[in-house]
């Protein structure tokens, strides 16, 4: 079965860290680009971080760029989104996203808030 299922969300405080964690079934995940988006309440779906199949190489909007990192463990087909230097604009429900056959997981809620 395919399946994505994101994790890793919570209450944050400005300055802090999460890390997100979406675990692939049904599919390598070194074979897709594998994708965070993020949805604020009255925002449209922002693409945050891509991780390539090729190289691994990444890419970053320029919101989180320096703050995020996106990563891959193959063996554990799971797709990390390390975030730092949390900041109140990054409160939003994050989604991961992988191939086209692979239907969107349910959403973690971030919130950062002192």
């Amino acid at each position: 079965q395919v399946r994505l299922v994101e994790s890793g969300g919570g209450l944050v405080q400005p300055g802090g860290s999460l890390r997100l964690s979406c675990v692939a079934s049904g599919f390598t995940i070194d074979t897709y680009a594998m994708k965070w988006y993020r949805q604020a309440p009255g925002k449209e779906r922002e693409l945050v971080a891509t991780i390539f199949s090729v190289g691994g190489s990444t890419n970053y909007a320029d919101s989180v760029k320096g703050r995020f990192t996106i990563s891959r463990d193959n063996a554990k087909k799971t797709v990390y989104l390390q975030m730092n230097s949390l900041k109140p604009e990054d409160t939003a429900v994050y989604y991961c996203s992988g191939p086209r056959f692979a239907p969107w997981g349910q959403w973690t809620q971030v919130t950062v808030s002192s």
